[in-house]
């Protein structure tokens, strides 16, 4: 291992890198795109003085961008090689094919195409450790029967790295990938394609672990080869550039990350791809970008054109169509376009309804949701028609205390799934479920909280106090501290956020009103929460989360 421990060294040199690594953040499905006020004593102005103002307006759930765990196995020499990329996932595409134009047969051949084969097989099953052992064989067929600078050899280190690179032995990874790229380069040259195909992957190796120099580093690299050998036109030399957009937007250079995504985007479409899920994902990240620099308006013209894609390939009865929707919705609601987002909600819960379990995590955030945007409506009806706020209210209180249920069955682990109509998994099987069914129970909580404070208002009471107001927010409070025992729930940066809401919401409905009843917090109660805050506060920056 010694050798390619100093190749790698050598390649890296030749790169020039800077390196650079982020601390990759928890993934949040729901993220606040609104701003809160809070007291005085912690913030700016009385949060309850106004409750109209602590109507949220969410955006569209967060896109992560970035690799996923997925192989990009490379195939065996023989096999002559492709130019499209039909069918492979943008964020897992590489080192697929490497041939050198002549076949080299003898014992080792067949034996290392066995291995190969038998192993991708077993990896792409999840059986790495018996996958490992077969690229290990490989490897040493190929060193047997071609010599150890042959692409045969390229190909194995290839395998393993990738195997390594899904195990999160990296370091072992590495220098693979590195070893790689050298016998290509001794083989067909800096300049060739296959270069670029290997360089390709170590940049998805790079950006998994956010060295996003590194990968930008390699992105360029193989992004210019690509242009030179296959042209601007190409799908693979799109499929780079989008990476490198990617890599970009992580960076927060965002008007360059816009400009070679749509590229991107412009390549697939002038190539008859135009409606490809390769083409909708590049879409997606897109409007990201465009939210992100609060450029709704041209998000919306994006989200709709993905919908009515995946409206004509799948229909309403693919989840895809259903969060294709959402996302178009709830910028929608950002928009004020509230009637709009409400029948795409209400279309998306019967859809969900339909196809995924009564107590789906998903289910739960779908009916919150559509609780906020009854309510956000409410603030267009005059006091004349306080039957009618009051009626709707109802309802968003209805669809609060529905998701809130749901969000506990998801929590609870004595819960199992019965009668699931597609087979679309479990509703809680992994942590990331579980973190966003806290959040959501947690956000539920809060916006209940919310509804019993406009229910004051229709009363033209000059008390801003509301008992069912302190209820829902101490529920909110007593479920993050019976379920934040499981270390996984209680390091997730965006659990400690909402956390953090609902005790600065609780501190202000006290604070602004603490004269208004025999019955409120005393002062050391309210110090106790201020305390409270300031320790989650500290503790959520030192993991490097958000700050509310």
């Amino acid at each position: 291992m010694m050798f390619l421990r100093q190749a790698s060294a050598n390649l890296l040199k030749r790169f020039r890198f800077c390196p650079q690594s982020l601390q990759r953040s928890s993934p949040i499905l729901l993220s606040n795109a609104g701003k809160c006020r809070f007291s005085s004593e912690l913030g700016s102005g009385g949060y309850f003085s106004d409750s109209s103002r602590w109507i949220f307006l969410f955006g569209p759930a967060a896109v992560i961008l970035g690799v996923n765990a997925s192989p990009a196995l490379a195939e065996e020499l023989s096999t002559p090689a492709t130019t499209g990329i039909d069918g492979v996932d943008v964020e897992i595409s590489g080192l697929r094919k490497i041939e050198d134009g002549s076949v080299v047969s003898n014992i080792h051949t067949s034996k290392w195409r066995v291995f190969t084969d038998s192993g991708r097989d077993l990896f792409l099953q999840g059986k790495l450790e018996e996958a490992e052992k077969l690229f290990l064989s490989a490897l040493r067929e190929a060193k047997e029967g071609f010599g150890d600078r042959d692409p045969h050899v390229a190909s194995a280190y290839n395998n393993l790295a990738e195997l390594y690179r899904v195990k999160k032995a990296f370091d072992k990874a590495e220098p693979m990938y590195l070893e790689a790229i050298i016998i290509l380069e001794e083989s067909f040259g800096q300049e060739d394609v296959r270069v670029a195909a290997a360089l390709h992957n170590l940049g998805q190796f790079y950006l998994m672990q956010r060295k996003l120099e590194q990968a930008r580093g390699v992105y360029e690299r193989a992004l210019k080869i690509k242009r030179r050998v296959l042209g601007e036109a190409h799908p693979d030399y799109a499929d780079t550039m989008y990476h490198l957009g990617t890599v970009l937007y992580l960076q927060g250079k965002y008007k360059d990350s816009e400009a070679l995504i749509r590229d991107s985007i412009r390549i697939l479409e002038d190539g008859g791809q135009g409606e490809s899920m390769m083409c909708t994902k590049r879409m997606r990240h897109l409007a990201e970008i465009y939210i992100k620099s609060d450029r709704i308006e041209e998000a919306e013209n994006v989200l709709r054109k993905i919908l009515h894609i995946m409206e004509l390939a799948k229909g309403w009865k693919s989840l895809e169509t259903v969060i294709a929707a959402e996302r178009l919705a709830l910028t929608l609601q950002s928009l004020g376009n509230l009637k709009e987002a409400q029948e795409l909600l209400e279309r998306c819960l019967d859809a969900r309804r339909a196809l995924l379990p009564e107590n789906h995590i998903q289910i739960a955030a779908n009916l919150l949701h559509l609780a906020r945007v009854k309510m956000l409506d409410l603030n267009k009806l005059k006091k004349t028609a306080a039957n009618q706020v009051r009626a709707e209210l109802d309802m968003a209180k209805d669809l609060l205390s529905k998701s809130i249920s749901v969000a506990r069955k998801n929590l609870l682990p004595s819960v199992k799934e019965k009668g699931s109509k597609q087979p679309y998994g479990e509703s809680m099987t992994t942590v990331r479920s579980r973190q966003s069914a806290l959040i959501i129970l947690l956000q539920s909580f809060d916006a209940l909280s919310l509804l019993e404070m406009k229910k004051l208002e229709l009363e033209d009471s000059k008390d801003r106090y509301s008992s069912e107001a302190e209820n829902a927010l101490r529920g909110c409070i007593s479920a993050y501290k019976e379920f934040v025992t499981e270390k996984s729930l209680s390091d997730a940066p965006g659990v400690k956020a909402e956390y953090i809401l609902c005790l600065k919401h609780l501190f202000d409905l006290l604070t602004d009103n603490k004269t208004s009843s025999k019955d409120r917090s005393s002062n050391a109660a309210l110090q106790e929460l201020k305390d409270e805050i300031k320790r989650v506060q500290v503790d959520l920056s030192k993991k490097g989360g958000r700050r509310s």
